[in-house]
């Protein structure tokens, strides 16, 4: 969904001494206003919006996705959104390979998304592992994510989000792959890509209740602004195996253009599931993001 509004961001006031050359960081659980901010940042400082999503990435479901809209890219010079095949696999090393030349070239960077990983990644390195096969990648894909994890070692099970069926099966096909753990592969030596200390990180802290409203909001809004039409042209092209699919509501719609389910319980399965998802969020930012400029939201 779009962030186009011309209006003056609340947080304006609050935010710390934003110079025209340092990179910006924005992250934020879904649906708290990050791209909103970022676009203001850019327009009264100048910079490059840059995505730190794993699903805006794709060239599907722009509109669930809440990727941003034409009259954004209008505003501010944009990369990263929208440019990867809808079923093409697309790692959080993939995503630093091709966001670590837009740091040095081109506008100064202002990167913003809710994937916390990338964010690590940026600011800690990325330790370099093997290459997955396509075949154990297939063969992660057939299994339920109970077999997931009854495959990954006690240490790596007790760092992932258990309900992350991507990060779950991510550390099984590394496991199975190559022998070692995820554990053991991120234990190994980093060169930080971006330090936190070279940064502008803001941290958007959002209260649960204001942000269970706007969720409620954006799911309507999306479904006025054409995530059913979008829905109709995946249909031929669906399967919740691609990566895309795992877009908050991509299986609902594609279920209500079935004839599976009603509008009623598309709104209401995806508002459940983009609130869980955002709980996560805050979780991830309170205990990895802690030495983020915090901008409090309610």
């Amino acid at each position: 969904m779009s962030s186009n509004d011309h209006t003056a961001h609340p947080l304006l006031p609050h935010l710390p001494l934003i110079d025209q050359t340092t990179p910006v960081l924005i992250s934020g659980p879904t649906a708290s206003g990050k791209s909103g901010l970022a676009l203001t940042i850019a327009e009264r400082y100048g910079g490059q919006i840059i995505n730190a999503d794993a699903l805006q990435i794709y060239d599907a479901w722009p509109i669930l996705s809440a990727q941003p809209d034409a009259a954004d890219f209008a505003r501010a010079p944009h990369a990263l959104y929208g440019f990867l095949p809808h079923d093409q696999p697309y790692s959080v090393g993939d995503w630093l390979r091709d966001v670590t030349p837009l740091l040095t070239a081109g506008p100064r960077p202002i990167i913003v998304g809710g994937t916390g990983l990338y964010f690590q990644a940026l600011k800690a390195g990325l330790a370099v592992i093997p290459p997955i096969p396509p075949q154990t990648r297939e063969t992660g894909d057939s299994l339920a994510l109970e077999a997931l994890l009854d495959g990954i070692d006690d240490e790596t099970r007790r760092t992932l989000d258990t309900l992350n069926r991507a990060r779950v099966q991510r550390a099984w096909e590394v496991q199975h792959a190559t022998g070692h753990s995820l554990t053991h592969w991120q234990r190994q030596p980093t060169t930080p890509v971006l330090p936190l200390e070279q940064t502008i990180a803001l941290r958007l802290d959002a209260d649960p209740a204001w942000l269970n409203a706007r969720i409620v909001q954006r799911c309507e809004t999306m479904l006025t602004q054409g995530a059913i039409d979008e829905a109709r042209r995946m249909q031929n092209r669906w399967s919740a195996h691609h990566p895309s699919s795992k877009t908050i509501g991509a299986v609902e719609l594609i279920g209500y253009i079935d004839g599976r389910v009603t509008k009623d319980e598309v709104i209401e399965r995806i508002v459940i599931k983009t609130r869980q998802y955002a709980k996560r969020q805050r979780t991830w930012l309170r205990s990895k993001m802690g030495g983020w400029h915090g901008l409090g939201l309610k």
